[in-house]
């Protein structure tokens, strides 16, 4: 039996996708992160899709939203690196926050919408830093004239002008040929302890201290101190100091006449808008049971904030209106005693993507403590070669480290491969006090070393409990 095609208006794209493909993101994933892979391929799908939404009309763009995504799984399986990683790939604005942390409107604590502001802020802070990078050359150069200027036993480079317009023109070349020296000494830094006498900006003192906090004045997303700062008058006072501690001091306030905070705030806030992603972790910690009172009833309070602003709203901050309605929400919890259908039926609608993350096997651990490019193992073994030392691991000796972290996982707390952490102190500790005392420069750590190191704490389940 023939059925019937629905037919869509097929809508123009805007331009050629950018970025990496979800193949090529769960790539850049798998260097960081092991196993997981339903995880990964949700989080490719989920900023592919947003590289799709940016190739379309504006008006289109505006009408697709994200496709908000809970990772459900204990803790140290790799939630948190998933979504750090991913922010990193796209270079978007990216905040970790615990939704533990806030209370309900009215309550004593810290409100949701400063989830906003501190994306925001983070936001800000990486454009500044960029724009910084970027003037930097004009900066430097703009410093080495002011150095010079307080160098040069004429002054700045106006009063040397003025003296040049009195001499012959052999004079004004003797004079530009001492300058042009003494730059070149202060880029090789034969000025750097040459003592100089110029003024520097003195903000106003502390006049907050002992204000009281939670003053309502972060609902409003004001910064009482930068607002002061503005309001209380600047003074400037003549300092004496090294050449290398004027360097540093001169290349802020020039980086900072070369950028455009206006713009640069700009760029900030539509980043946000556009790629910004919010981990919100421990989501688990705010399900109150049903018909549940006290903690719970604030539990569901918090759950009834967060709504908002993964639906879409706006939000005031100190830089501007910002809209979250394409923000990328990913939830995290473990969910003991729990599960996502907890949460308020209105908060459900809005994670509409739920993945499962797997509890590490042995097999997984050993795959961490190798297969990574910031595994643990080459971590180790860089800072070892610090101190002349070349540190070096049998496969046994990841396979024991490996199975002694899956039985204390198994018999104690679970805390997953953050277990390795502990494991690795443990087993180096000698040599990370010793190493830049002791005269072998190779080390091998096998398993019999481990084992020595290990064994009596691993045998005593206590013991192991409050050690690893």
């Amino acid at each position: 039996m023939k059925q019937d095609v629905v037919q869509f208006e097929l809508i123009s794209s805007h331009g050629v996708i950018e970025g990496l493909t979800p193949r090529q993101i769960v790539a850049e994933l798998d260097k960081y992160i092991v196993g997981q892979d339903e995880a990964k391929r949700a989080v490719a799908i989920a900023l592919r899709n947003r590289a799709r939404r940016r190739a379309l009309p504006p008006a289109v763009q505006e009408e697709i939203y994200p496709k908000n995504i809970i990772m459900i799984g204990p803790t140290g399986v790799g939630k948190t690196e998933i979504a750090r990683r991913l922010a990193r790939l796209e270079d978007s604005p990216f905040v970790k926050v615990e939704a533990s942390k806030f209370t309900e409107v009215g309550y004593v604590g810290r409100d949701v919408d400063s989830i906003i502001r501190d994306l925001v802020e983070m936001a800000v802070t990486r454009e500044r830093t960029r724009r910084t990078e970027q003037s930097r050359v004009g900066a430097e150069q703009a410093t080495e004239e002011r150095l010079l200027d307080l160098l040069m036993p004429g002054g700045t480079r106006i009063a040397m002008e003025e003296e040049a317009a009195d001499l012959t023109d052999t004079g004004k070349q003797r004079l530009q040929a001492s300058r042009e020296r003494l730059g070149e000494m202060l880029r090789a830094g034969k000025l750097d302890d040459r003592m100089v006498d110029f003024e520097v900006t003195e903000k106003a003192g502390n006049v907050l201290v002992g204000f009281p906090s939670g003053a309502g004045l972060e609902e409003l997303g004001i910064d009482l101190k930068e607002m002061m700062d503005k309001m209380l008058p600047t003074r400037r006072r003549r300092q004496a100091m090294k050449v290398s501690e004027a360097r540093s001091i001169i290349l802020e306030e020039e980086a900072g006449k070369l950028i455009d905070m206006e713009a640069a705030v700009k760029e900030a806030i539509h980043k946000v808008e556009q790629t910004g992603i919010v981990f919100l972790d421990e989501i688990d910690k705010i399900v109150g049971r049903e018909g549940g009172s006290g903690p719970d009833v604030s539990r569901s309070g918090v759950q009834r904030d967060i709504l908002p602003l993964v639906e879409g709203t706006t939000v005031f901050t100190k830089y501007g209106m910002v809209q979250t309605d394409h923000i990328l929400f990913i939830a995290a919890g473990a969910f003991h005693g729990s599960s996502p259908a907890d949460l308020i039926p209105e908060l459900q609608g809005r994670f509409p993507i739920r993945v499962e993350l797997d509890p590490l096997e042995k097999e997984d651990f050993e795959r961490i403590l190798r297969e990574p490019e910031n595994s643990l193992i080459r971590q180790y073994i860089a800072l070892m070669e610090t101190d002349g030392v070349m540190l070096e691991f049998t496969d046994d000796a990841l396979t024991t480290m490996a199975e002694m972290a899956f039985e204390i996982n198994e018999e104690t707390e679970n805390i997953g491969a953050r277990r390795l952490h502990t494991i690795m102190e443990k087993v180096l500790e000698d040599v990370l006090f010793e190493a830049p005392d002791i005269e072998t420069h190779h080390i091998m750590v096998d398993s019999n070393y481990v084992k020595r190191k290990l064994e009596d704490i691993v045998g005593d389940t206590d013991l192991s409990k409050y050690i690893l």
